[in-house]
């Protein structure tokens, strides 16, 4: 068997291959999203992407006779050691074949740059991190991800276990549908508590959207700061990430939770746009825009991909209302099903208040470590 050569990416030529790999390696998968080939160049990219900012990333491919077999990026990202006071890097951008010696040799080059950096552990997957794209699909092969989360093949676990790897956090994806989320008991509660604490919700203002993107902001880095392995985003990350989720977002599905004024909370769910990108496999911008604007099929399921209360009010059940407004704003928007995605397994609020709303887990994605 040919030695696996790993090689790092420095040319505009090696980041074009480390990206058409993806295009090439899943084509023939069905449940397979093709993202936006401009969506890979800018995550990666260490001009445009404000991650890079106070993080670094080395990219490597793995060859074979000549053949791309591989790839993976190795990060150390400086805000989650400072966060946390620990020195963890990260593994990401992780796609291999089916065999254990290319695996090993693309972790071992990951592990060596991390080491490098004085790190004295390995997580991830992260691409590049908490705040993107996380976690390895280990449960819910059967149907395709929803918008902004991952895919990957079933023996990746397999070839990252072998490696020496060990679960480090489990994070749930719960489905929910419309028929079953709504009980008169739910109702009920649900009015309680938003008299109790004296909730009102509102859509973001779409005429006052950078001044409204600075108050969510404040509320998001609060909401957050004490889960596990939580980083706060920069400004210059949230302001990035707002300008490209405008594209895509209903502005009735952002809200916001207020209590005698004084905003407490906010959720964001997102169309699912997979639903459209599906067929346009070689992640084309004009195909991908093309699709998202005519092609007919119904999105039928929004995501909810953040969800939270400020600290003080993690304990009221108003984390709870949250989902309950949302759930009856994108029923009258039309939208049957909903995925509440991601959420820690230990994070026992929040999957009490998918587990209320009759929202079952159908996917599970694992974090993994390693001390090096």
């Amino acid at each position: 068997m040919a030695n696996v050569t790993i090689r790092p990416v420095l040319t505009k030529s090696d980041t074009k291959k480390f990206i058409d790999f993806i295009y090439t390696f899943y084509k023939d998968d069905p449940n397979w999203v093709p993202p936006l080939r401009m969506d890979r160049e800018k995550l990666i990219d260490k001009k445009k992407n404000p991650f890079y900012q106070h993080s670094r990333m080395e990219l490597y491919l793995a060859e074979r006779d000549g053949m791309m077999v591989g790839r993976i990026g190795a990060i150390v990202n400086d805000n989650h050691n400072k966060e946390h006071n620990d020195k963890v890097g990260f593994f990401g951008f992780f796609e291999c074949i089916n065999d254990q010696e290319v695996a090993n040799a693309l972790f071992d080059t990951a592990k060596k740059y991390l080491l490098s950096q004085g790190m004295n552990a390995m997580r991830g997957p992260a691409n590049p991190s908490v705040n993107d794209e996380y976690g390895l699909l280990v449960d819910g092969f059967d149907s395709p991800p929803v918008v902004l989360m991952t895919y990957n093949p079933q023996y990746y676990e397999t070839l990252i276990l072998n490696y020496g790897l060990k679960k480090e956090k489990d994070l749930y994806a719960y489905i929910l549908d419309q028929n079953t989320v709504y009980t008169e008991k739910f109702n009920r509660a649900n009015e309680i508590v938003k008299q109790r604490n004296s909730l009102t919700f509102r859509p973001i203002n779409m005429k006052d959207f950078d001044n409204e993107v600075q108050r969510i902001k404040e509320v998001y880095n609060a909401a957050w700061q004490y889960n596990w392995g939580a980083v706060a985003m920069t400004s210059a990350e949230f302001d990035a990430l707002a300008e490209d989720l405008k594209m895509v977002f209903e502005p009735e599905l952002v809200l916001i939770a207020e209590s005698k004024g004084k905003i407490i909370g906010f959720a964001l769910s997102l169309p699912d746009i997979n639903v459209r990108l599906k067929g346009n496999r070689n992640g084309g911008l004009l195909g991908g825009l093309l699709r998202l604007l005519v092609f007919k099929k119904k999105i039928e399921l929004v995501r909810v991909i953040v969800l939270g209360v400020i600290p003080e009010y993690q304990k009221s059940g108003a984390a709870g209302v949250l989902f309950y407004e949302t759930a009856i704003r994108a029923k009258k928007l039309g939208y049957q099903y909903g995925e509440a995605s991601w959420i820690l397994e230990d994070n026992v609020m929040m999957n009490r208040a998918a587990q209320t709303m009759q929202g079952k887990i159908y996917k599970t994605y694992r974090i993994y470590q390693q001390e090096i």
